[in-house]
């Protein structure tokens, strides 16, 4: 499910031809008439689909360039997903000692391995973006695939086949919601980072959503 690719396709289109067009500037201004100078910091731009290529300005193509700034639907899937994760790793933290078998608790294991390191890639998102910003009428408890406090509860005093069961229908349904937050944000958000982000827990929830219905 990885969308939303032509934007940035073509921004590194136009900035790897801009870097290309004023480094051969650069290189040759010592030797290159007035006149010549002048036409080399031209830029061939893709043309749209149909219509030809064409020559810009640098100034023009950086204009071109997708704005990315981070919009409220980019900070709204930060500072939720950080919220679902950490919920992931509260249940997976039970597997150790409370999982009868060793598939389960190998799958615990990739997940928290997975997901800590996501919160913090998250965290420092929103860090260099100014920080976390409030989110009216946003409730993390119904975010889609959360558990409830009675069911975690219940997780808890788990043990063996009876966890196991429980774990494993609790963290599908935790991960389908990620994976719903995910493509919720593709299509309404603006950050390219979020949407790499985005991209990779997709693919890798869908992937243990598969793994552990196979359990």
């Amino acid at each position: 499910m990885l969308i939303r690719r032509h934007r940035a396709v073509v921004a590194v289109a136009l900035s790897a031809v801009a870097v290309l067009a004023l480094t051969a500037c650069e290189s040759g201004q010592d030797k290159a008439a007035p006149e010549a100078r002048a036409s080399t910091g031209a830029v061939v731009a893709p043309g749209k689909p149909g219509e030809p290529a064409r020559r810009i300005s640098p100034e023009e193509a950086a204009r071109l360039l997708p704005d990315e700034s981070p919009n409220s639907a980019d900070f709204r899937y930060t500072q939720m997903m950080i919220v679902h994760h950490r919920q992931a790793l509260t249940m997976t933290a039970l597997a150790p000692q409370r999982a009868g078998s060793t598939p389960v608790r190998k799958v615990a294991e990739r997940i928290a391995a997975a997901q800590q390191p996501e919160i913090g890639a998250m965290e420092g998102w929103l860090k260099n973006n100014g920080g976390p910003r409030e989110q009216p009428g946003h409730d993390h408890h119904s975010m889609p695939g959360m558990a409830t406090e009675a069911q975690l509860e219940e997780l808890r005093n788990a043990q063996g086949a009876a966890f196991d069961a429980l774990f494993l229908k609790l963290m599908i349904t935790h991960h389908e919601g990620a994976v719903t937050m995910a493509a919720e944000v593709l299509s309404e958000g603006n950050n390219v980072l979020v949407e790499e982000m985005a991209n990779d827990v997709i693919a890798q929830q869908t992937s243990e959503i598969n793994r552990m219905r196979s359990l």
